[in-house]
């Protein structure tokens, strides 16, 4: 039995032809009627995903700490405006803004909180966690709306719910690869004519027949976007995102269902729909926007190069031993390498205007 969306788009599909990756990617995720994240509830052990913010404290914890580091680097400014992207439940949020309040009371109490959420569900939940800093938080449709000043951006797991569009090998060159129907009126892909520009592809021999390669324009208006409010306004924008460092080939297509892996045709509006962030791209974007970059971390050396090991441990003691566990068993999930770890595959870069080197990147060049 195929969801509702499905038959939307199949219905689509015979009315007009196949449709691009990104315009599947786009009504699966955001159909107004039957799109994920207008229907689902997709975080915590209910849902579908864990973001690293509901595995522990600790995580929003570190992101706190770093804001007050670049607010002190940037020479302390009144009139922070801090903007999450992307909020979630929340979650990362209040634990920033708890460090921060310890940490550095003039910055917080000179601060306003924004959050860009199109979900009114989402927002509902946001209101919620949040509650105990009401009188801070104001709620956005879209970024261009946060109003000018200097600004700290965090976006965690932004990225990767950007629709992509994907590029198929032919023996013809590069096409590019739709979602169409086959034989049995099932989901299908399928090649369509659009092509690329063979100068935008990684430098080496061509790849074999069948290799797919992703370009994400939806995700670099999104950064340059960022990049220009910063250059404008001054202020830091911190990006986590899982994804690859270098620009290569591969398809990295993804849905995940109750934790488990889909087939990202399967269960439209029923799965959420994602793909890795090609982080050298937006590096590109960056230094071409004219701002300054501070990257690229994976994010279990970004969280203990911000003292994640310590604040753990001040966490964990005085506790009982099945708490102090349960403290290791996230940031080893959290900061850990290999499967079901976050340290490895998720990737962390700052952009700043003016230029300033943060802790605990390293200092380019």
């Amino acid at each position: 039995m195929s969801s509702p969306l499905a038959q939307k788009i199949k219905a689509l599909i015979r009315a007009t032809g196949p449709i691009s990756v990104t315009d599947y990617f786009s009504m699966c995720l955001a159909d107004p009627r039957y799109g994920y994240y207008r229907t689902r509830e997709p975080f915590g052990t209910a849902g579908d995903f864990i973001t690293a913010p509901e595995i522990s404290q600790l995580f929003g914890e570190m992101v706190g700490i770093f804001m007050v580091h670049a607010w002190q680097r940037h020479g302390s400014p009144s009139g922070v405006q801090l903007v999450e992207i992307g909020p979630g439940r929340g979650t990362m949020m209040a634990d920033m803004l708890r460090v921060i309040s310890r940490l550095s009371p003039q910055m917080f109490d000179d601060m306003t909180v924004h959050l860009v959420e199109t979900s009114e569900r989402l927002r509902g939940i946001q209101r919620v966690t949040l509650e105990a800093y009401s009188t801070k938080v104001q709620w956005h449709d879209s970024f261009e709306n946060v109003s000018d000043g200097f600004t700290l951006i965090a976006a965690n797991e932004l990225f990767d719910a950007i629709p992509i569009r994907q590029f198929v090998k032919t023996p013809t060159g590069f096409r590019e690869r739709l979602v169409g129907l086959d034989a049995d009126d099932e989901l299908t892909f399928t090649v369509g004519v659009a092509t690329l520009d063979p100068q935008i592809l990684p430098v080496g021999s061509p790849p074999p027949d069948g290799t797919i390669f992703e370009l994400a324009p939806a995700r670099q208006a999104v950064m340059l976007a960022l990049c220009e409010r910063l250059r404008q306004s001054g202020g830091t924008a911190l990006i986590i995102d899982y994804g690859h460092m270098v620009t290569g080939f591969g398809d990295t297509l993804q849905a995940l269902r109750a934790h488990e892996y889909d087939p990202p045709l399967a269960h439209p509006g029923e799965a959420d729909l994602t793909s890795h962030v090609d982080f050298e791209d937006l590096a590109r974007v960056a230094v071409g926007a004219g701002v300054h970059l501070n990257g690229g971390l994976r994010q279990g050396d970004f969280l203990y190069g911000l003292g994640l090991a310590e604040r753990a441990a001040a966490l964990a003691r005085d506790k009982e031993p099945a708490a102090q566990k349960l403290v290791a068993a996230a940031v080893d999930r959290l900061a850990g390498e290999g499967a079901g770890k976050m340290g490895e595959l998720f990737k962390v870069i700052a952009v700043s205007s003016p230029a300033l080197d943060l802790t605990p990147f390293r200092p380019v060049g």
